[in-house]
């Protein structure tokens, strides 16, 4: 036996304990990425398409963002518990259970007649679709050794990184073309095509079927209240995020009550679930310092990669006038970058120790939001497309070791509940990404409106110069003395506007940098691993 056999055999892994069942441990990392990639591009897809559904359903815009908000919500509160759900009910067939419900749901959104329908169906899509995840990243981690998941990740995180930057422009071709039906339904073939080469390549591990057996030979102890905390708690704190901006935060009695609940929750979950014997949730994992800084790592990862898919985007669309189609294309090089460095990452793995790799690409990604805070009203298409790219570099030298990394020191029966874990914090993540932009908006928004509006004055001689000079201007174009001079103040206006959104966008550019800075003493803090024989789980 060779020496790579027995120290992944000395970590806790074994081919005998392989989920690959003989096959090509690398066509199983294809395999699983096909679920990947269509439940990660459907939580972006909708996002261009919001205007079709409210026309298409009679709704305002307002009400048709419950159809993202929904999907995240009940995706957020079964990938909490989904390493649970995979351990009862077993690994492969709780798998395969999450794609055949997303597949379905994904159907009867295609064929939703009202927005409630529509609302009802996405939640039952993002159940099926929580799920996932966390099996996907389970059956990796148990098809290779220690020593080549980094290059299973690498396979697994080109479906995560660039399934978010498809979406919005495929979402938007979709809507334009055709219909925002077809968003939904192009999923079920997909899932059809999941589900057969899952039954018939993917194996159920030893191990996982062992922990299986020794939790049922105690009989099924389901933990309710540590799953009601979790969906309140989750849901809440998910609501909380996507709505707060739009209905004023906490001067909203309805945000304050859904703020205060899952505060409520949270706390009381983790006092809860410690002292459980078999905890829905296994809290004690985000007590260990290697995996309790990768799952704040992922946080942030989350943050930026998300945040910049939606902030960008709306930069371009209101401030420069792209459609959604042109501001998604801007995302696609970023994401050909992305594929091109997830196997180069995948390789470095094996060489360098991951909080190097973190800390890099942590560095880069605040470069990369540096670079952003130089934005005009007259960027070129090169210069947004070459940020992203920018970004694109750092994003594989994130999601990968910290994805490797996390799993060190962890024990093979608890790779599920670590996977959860890590996916709850790339989603959650995510929401507080997208509330944080926003709310950095629309404060400096108003921010900078009090400070230029101050020099906006009839006894301020450089105003009184440029609405000299503009209603010269207008009177050149062929407008009466008064017409000028009312256009002049109408220019001088909407001119102020838009410096006031250039500064406020840059400042939210400026925000997404410093967590990026912050991220690489975080990563510096994670213990080297050897490369070569990984830890043993304990």
């Amino acid at each position: 036996m060779t020496s790579t056999t027995d120290s992944a055999r000395g970590s806790g892994w074994s081919p005998e304990r392989s989920a690959a069942g003989g096959h090509n441990p690398y066509l199983i990392a294809f395999v699983v990425s096909i679920a990947t990639f269509m439940e990660v591009l459907d939580t972006t897809i909708a996002n261009v398409s919001l205007r079709y559904i409210a026309g298409g359903l009679a709704v305002g815009l307002d009400e048709s963002t419950y159809v993202i908000t929904s999907y995240l919500v009940a995706n957020a509160v079964v990938l909490s518990i989904s390493g649970w759900l995979a351990t009862v009910i077993g690994r492969k067939r709780f798998y395969m259970i999450c794609v055949a419900v997303f597949a379905f749901a994904s159907l009867l959104c295609g064929f939703a007649w009202n927005l409630e329908a529509l609302v009802l169906f996405r939640i039952l899509q993002g159940l099926g679709g929580g799920g996932m995840a966390t099996s996907e990243q389970a059956i990796l981690a148990d098809s290779f050794p220690p020593e080549k998941r980094g290059q299973a990740f690498a396979i697994y995180g080109i479906a995560v990184v660039v399934a978010p930057v498809v979406g919005p422009t495929l979402g938007g071709w979709i809507s334009d073309t055709y219909s925002w039906h077809w968003i939904f339904l192009i999923n079920v073939p997909m899932g059809l095509l999941s589900l057969f080469l899952v039954g018939t390549l993917v194996s159920e591990p030893s191990g996982a079927e062992e922990e299986r057996q020794r939790l049922l030979s105690r009989g099924l102890r389901v933990d309710y209240v540590g799953f009601a905390l979790v969906a309140i708690g989750l849901g809440s704190l998910e609501f909380v995020m996507d709505e707060g901006q739009r209905n004023d935060w906490f001067g909203s009695n309805m945000i304050v009550g859904f703020a205060l609940a899952a505060g409520f929750c949270l706390v009381a979950l983790v006092f809860w679930e410690l002292t459980r014997e078999d905890p829905i949730i296994d809290i004690r994992l985000l007590g260990q310092r290697q995996f309790g800084a990768c799952f704040l790592a992922m946080l942030g990862t989350g943050a930026i990669v998300i945040a910049t898919t939606q902030i960008l985007p709306q930069f371009l669309q209101t401030e420069l006038g792209y459609t959604a189609m042109l501001a998604g294309l801007v995302l696609s090089p970023g994401g050909l970058v992305t594929m091109v460095m997830m196997p180069i990452t995948g390789w470095l793995i094996g060489w360098v120790q991951p909080k190097y790799l973190i800390a890099a690409g942590s560095a880069i990604a605040a470069l990369s939001m540096w670079h952003l805070t130089g934005i005009t009203g007259d960027i070129t298409y090169g210069y947004a497309a070459m940020s992203r790219i920018y970004l694109a570099i750092g994003l594989p030298l994130l999601f990968l070791p910290i994805t490797t990394a996390s799993y060190d020191g962890i024990p093979p029966h608890k790779t599920n509940q670590a996977s959860a874990l890590i996916n709850v914090a790339r989603n959650l993540g995510g929401s507080m990404g997208v509330a944080l932009v926003q709310t950095v908006l629309a404060q400096r928004q108003q921010f900078h409106q009090t400070r230029l509006v101050e020099h906006v004055a009839p006894s301020d001689i450089a105003y009184q110069q440029t609405i000299d000079a503009m209603t010269r201007y207008f009177q050149a174009q062929g407008s009466s003395a008064s017409e000028a001079a009312s256009q002049a103040i109408a220019w001088v206006g909407q001119t102020l506007q838009k410096q006031v959104d250039l500064l406020a966008f840059a400042d939210v550019f400026w925000t997404l940098a410093m967590i990026g800075a912050i991220m690489i003493p975080m990563a510096l803090t994670l213990r080297s691993i050897d490369l070569k024989a990984p830890a043993r789980g304990h």
